[in-house]
């Protein structure tokens, strides 16, 4: 663990009263003082997580150590999780998150049987929590061994058939943990401020590779019965969240000295070639916020069923196919991805309320390095896209009033995976550009990159940023502190007057094309030439809501839209395909929606349709009864919540 030399009192306090629990924040009717403070903070509050049953403050999870077998044709992982635990002294039990695991036995490390039962979840307790395992602890236990399998159901697993994968020969497995889902898998304290180490032995068929979000020490495998074996450490404590694996016929490509890229066979050099600048990325992340802390820097492009765009698994960034646009046009979730190592990795919310601490920083941390790569106005123009996401997150959360636009929320009874919106994303990044704006570049470059080394590797709240921000950037200016409004952007609702947004000279050119357009020029006229994926982005979304059949028309065929490769065009296209009710389009939007199921396609276009009246809703159910099966759960239970 990293530990910056100017540690200040509250860097101390903060990492220790951290340690063992979670921290809270202030709630959004009682915020914390909007004055300034002194260059010391009193210390974080002790609290538990919300979504976890665990209670880590008497005994808690330090290290996993894995030893499952895959089976395919049961769609199950079974086998051990060795757990460590610290345990205080007069702890007589440890309490384990999970959700669907058959529990077979829990022995201490020499074997011998302890006792356990799965105790029951509290009135108002969200399903998605499951129930916890609660073990007794001997005096002096260090080590528990628990003996279990995975439902076939197990949410945070996809199983695909070979017929879901690109070579059609093999089965092929993924797991998506984020956020409260790896209790599906594992019997840990699956909470994001409860870090631990693991290890793993993975026994997969013989003609298959396992990889995961660590070290691989095996690469070829090792033999085993029913297969051969791969083994993984990863030495740096981790969210529960972040431990990921994925299991099928996988190759690999180097991209440079410490970056590379996974996928299927078929798709390797188209791959590669798409991810080309990722060595780049990782120089221009290391020259803004400090030394890259995980080792290597590599991808697994999955199946079109993953169900995000990426996810930040360490060492090992799982990506879906829809950002192999054959240009290099959107690596920017590449970027994002990549900015999680320092953001989310390496300081990681310590629970779901304070989601933005992920996100919003990484949201902004990606556009730097878009900036340092490929220019100001590439960066401008995602910014401003941004910009136009929190607007409509704004206006879906219920308004400027509704107490969903805080970006420290208040989940109780909920499934966090509710917070998950652009408020997080984009709000957050909002309020950092603001305060860059107001302390300048450099200060604030300086504070960003001093405050990775303060809390690396620990768990953060909103309550302890803020007193890190104050203690260490605002210094006690009054004026400073009045001008920023910080208690307004995290603990209430809406977006403060004082937001920095971005302009984009490019987009102003792209404005003009729209204008002239919906006021009755031929889409020929349109003058598109050298447009990035941004702008067309900007024009297709700023096109009047109701268009003509022939405007429509004369759209589709002079640019192709439904037939586009890009899948941010597509998608951009066909919502205004469904909201048109443009039946000529219907084909490409059942095309898009059966062919891969990243959440942030399928989710607002199946919404869409479910407002088209019986149009669109028949429409839905027919694509969805075909869809769904190749879904990963966190995408269909999404959607089956809108079509019904």
């Amino acid at each position: 663990m990293t530990r910056s030399t100017r540690l200040t009192a509250l860097a101390a306090v903060s990492a220790f009263a951290l340690l063992g629990a979670c921290a809270t924040a202030p709630t959004a009717a009682a915020p914390a003082p909007s004055t300034a403070t002194p260059a010391t903070a009193p210390a974080a509050v002790m609290a538990h997580d919300i979504h976890s049953f665990a209670r880590p403050d008497e005994a808690r999870v330090t290290h996993v150590g894995l030893d499952l077998t895959t089976d395919f044709a049961a769609k199950r992982l079974s086998g051990t999780a060795t757990l460590d635990v610290d345990a205080k002294p007069d702890a007589r039990m440890i309490v384990l998150d999970t959700k669907d695991l058959e529990i077979q036995s829990v022995t201490d490390a020499s074997g011998k049987p302890l006792q356990w039962r799965l105790g029951t979840a509290p009135q108002g307790t969200p399903e998605v929590m499951g129930v916890p395992l609660e073990v007794t602890l001997p005096a002096g236990t260090k080590r528990i061994v628990v003996r279990y399998a995975t439902s076939p159901n197990a949410a945070a697993l996809q199983w695909l058939t070979p017929a879901q994968t690109a070579g059609k020969k093999y089965p092929y497995l993924f797991s998506q943990g984020e956020a409260i889902l790896t209790r599906t898998w594992i019997p840990t304290q699956d909470s994001p401020g409860i870090r631990q180490t693991y290890d793993a032995r993975i026994v997969v068929p013989s003609e298959l590779k396992a990889v995961m979000s660590a070290e691989m020490l095996t690469p070829d495998g090792e033999p085993a019965e029913g297969g051969h074996a791969f083994r993984f450490h990863m030495d740096k404590p981790i969210a529960p969240y972040l431990i990921a694996i994925a299991v099928g016929d996988i190759a690999f490509k180097p991209l440079g000295a410490r970056t590379g890229v996974y996928t299927e066979p078929s798709m390797l050099d188209k791959s590669a070639w798409e991810l080309a600048d990722v060595e780049k990325m990782v120089e221009a992340a290391e020259s803004l916020y400090g030394p890259y802390r995980w080792g290597r820097y590599d991808l697994l492009v999955l199946p079109p069923s993953f169900p995000f765009g990426g996810m930040e698994n360490p060492r090992l960034t799982f990506a879906t196919p829809t950002i192999l646009a054959g240009d290099r046009s959107l690596v920017s979730l590449v970027a994002h991805e990549l900015a999680h190592s320092w953001s989310g990795n390496l300081v990681t919310n310590a629970t779901w309320a304070d989601f933005w601490l992920n996100e919003g920083f990484t949201t902004y941390f990606e556009n730097r390095i878009m900036e340092k790569l490929y220019g100001p106005e590439r960066a401008a123009m995602l910014a401003n896209l941004g910009w136009q996401d929190l607007q409509n997150a704004v206006a879906e959360a219920g308004g400027p009033n509704a107490p969903d636009t805080r970006l420290h929320l208040d989940l109780t009874g909920r499934d966090p995976d509710e917070g998950m919106t652009d408020i997080a994303y984009e709000k957050g990044a909002t309020f950092l550009r603001t305060i860059e704006e107001a302390v300048g570049r450099e200060r604030f470059d300086a504070w960003l990159r001093s405050y990775f080394d303060r809390h690396a590797f620990q768990p953060m709240t909103a309550e302890v940023f803020l007193a890190d921000l104050r203690a260490n950037l605002i210094k006690g200016d009054a004026a400073l502190e009045q001008k920023l409004q910080l208690d307004r952007w995290v603990y209430e609702p809406g977006i403060p007057e004082n937001a920095v947004v971005r302009q984009s000279d490019a987009f102003a050119r792209v404005d003009a094309q729209v204008q002239a357009f919906a006021a009755g020029g031929p889409a020929s006229k349109v003058n598109t030439a050298g447009w990035t994926t941004q702008e067309w982005q900007h024009f297709l979304g700023s096109l009047p809501a109701k268009m003509t059949p022939a405007q429509l028309a004369d759209l589709d065929k002079t640019f192709n839209l439904s037939n586009q490769g890009n899948s941010e065009i597509l998608f951009a296209w066909l919502k205004i395909v469904v909201n048109n009710r443009y039946q000529p389009g219907v084909p490409a939007l059942e095309k898009f929606l059966t062919s891969q199921g990243r959440r942030k396609f399928v989710l607002p276009l199946f919404t869409a349709l479910m407002k088209q009246g019986d149009w669109g809703q028949n429409l839905a159910r027919k694509i969805y009864a075909e869809a769904r099966p190749g879904y990963h759960p966190v995408t269909s239970q999404s959607v089956d919540a809108v079509v019904k």
